[in-house]
């Protein structure tokens, strides 16, 4: 009988040991449960309250001859492809000012990929880019730094873009300026 009642003890003690660590971890998770709920809304606010910023859009002069700086306000994204994405759109749908479109009607952007960790960003438009672009080194120059320089300029994590026609890459534009290769900004034909 003496050994049962030891046996009894064992396991007694074995369930109380048992339910007091129950009790703890439950009530430990109960406890930090709500602390990562909070921590996890702040994370998503912070992502989704990015606000509004201003950026430079490069446009043709009257003459077609250089680019200008056309102010507008844009909805900020912490994810530089949104802001990519929304400074292509606000370029194709050309200015508000006295400045000149700088790409072709019925463009429409594809996709707009940042992908490499190098900074280079991939636009990719529709083939009107190409079809109803009117031509001539300068006017083609214009339309390719009108892009590279818009994104370049406003959005610090691209350095250089590559510029892709239906998905695919292509050699010109219209015919001069080699687009197989991503594309730094030029400073020299911003006025």
């Amino acid at each position: 009988m003496g050994r049962n009642r030891h046996l009894l003890y064992i396991i007694i003690a074995i369930t109380g040991l048992s339910a007091a660590i129950y009790i703890i971890v439950f009530n430990g998770l109960e406890q930090s449960l709500p602390l990562n709920k909070f921590e996890n809304n702040i994370t998503h606010v912070n992502l989704q309250q990015s606000g509004k910023k201003k950026v430079h859009l490069y446009f043709a002069d009257k003459g077609n001859s250089f680019l200008k700086a056309e102010e507008r306000t844009i909805f900020q994204s912490s994810d530089p492809a949104e802001s990519g994405k929304t400074i292509i759109e606000a370029l194709i749908k050309g200015p508000i000012e006295s400045l000149m479109r700088t790409i072709p009607v019925d463009t429409t952007l594809r996709a707009f990929f940042y992908v490499t960790q190098n900074g280079t960003a991939y636009v990719d438009l529709t083939e009107e880019v190409k079809e109803h672009h009117p031509g001539g080194i300068k006017t083609e120059l214009i339309t390719i730094y009108s892009i590279v320089n818009s994104l370049t300029l406003n959005i610090p994590e691209i350095d250089a873009v590559k510029i892709l026609i239906e998905g695919h890459e292509s050699m010109t534009m219209a015919g001069h300026i080699d687009l197989r290769f991503p594309i730094k900004a030029n400073m020299l034909l911003i006025r």
